[in-house]
């Protein structure tokens, strides 16, 4: 996935692709309110500080993904329509929809110290499904989260069954009688 406006992993990059989604779902925005929102949405777990804000706006600003414009003292950072086409890129890709983008598990693998990309993909995925039981568990009330959970099972369900019909997974034994 090589994106037009952010480039590299970590903080920065996360900081950049919130702020066009923010620009993209409520309009423009300031370096303050990003910061409140990513404090909000990371239930203050979270509250990037301006060494962290203004070097990732300036970045999709220098992109050409968002523009900024003078309000008073403060800066304003508005969504253009390159910033609008990375978002589109980059929710296509995670869709499975970006058919062309390269598998990078290995370089991934790599950058977080290990050189077995299944290993690190484990890991990943417990990460994200530790997410995603505390977000089903904080909405367990609403319909949302009920709905949420339904979806989440059915995934779960579909990966499994996937993965039992693999034909990577065969144990030797198998493989051979098959042939």
């Amino acid at each position: 996935m090589a994106s037009a406006a952010v480039r590299g992993p970590g903080p920065a990059r996360v900081v950049g692709l919130y702020a066009l989604a923010t620009m993209e779902r409520e309009g423009p925005l300031y370096g303050y309110a990003l910061a409140e929102r990513i404090s909000v949405a990371t239930d203050g777990a979270w509250r990037p500080g301006p060494g962290a804000i203004y070097p990732a706006l300036n970045a999709l600003v220098d992109r050409g993904a968002a523009r900024v414009s003078q309000d008073g003292r403060r800066r304003l950072y508005t969504i253009t329509p390159r910033g609008r086409t990375t978002l589109r890129r980059i929710r296509a890709y995670f869709a499975g929809g970006d058919s062309e983008a390269p598998d990078l598990s290995r370089l991934w693998a790599a950058i977080h110290g290990s050189d077995d990309p299944g290993a690190h993909l484990l890991r990943h995925l417990h990460r994200h499904l530790d997410a995603l039981v505390a977000t089903v568990e904080r909405e367990s009330r609403s319909d949302r989260g009920r709905s949420l959970r339904t979806a989440a099972m059915g995934e779960l369900g579909d990966a499994v069954r996937r993965l039992r019909s693999s034909a990577d997974i065969r144990s030797p034994a198998r493989g051979k009688r098959g042939r």
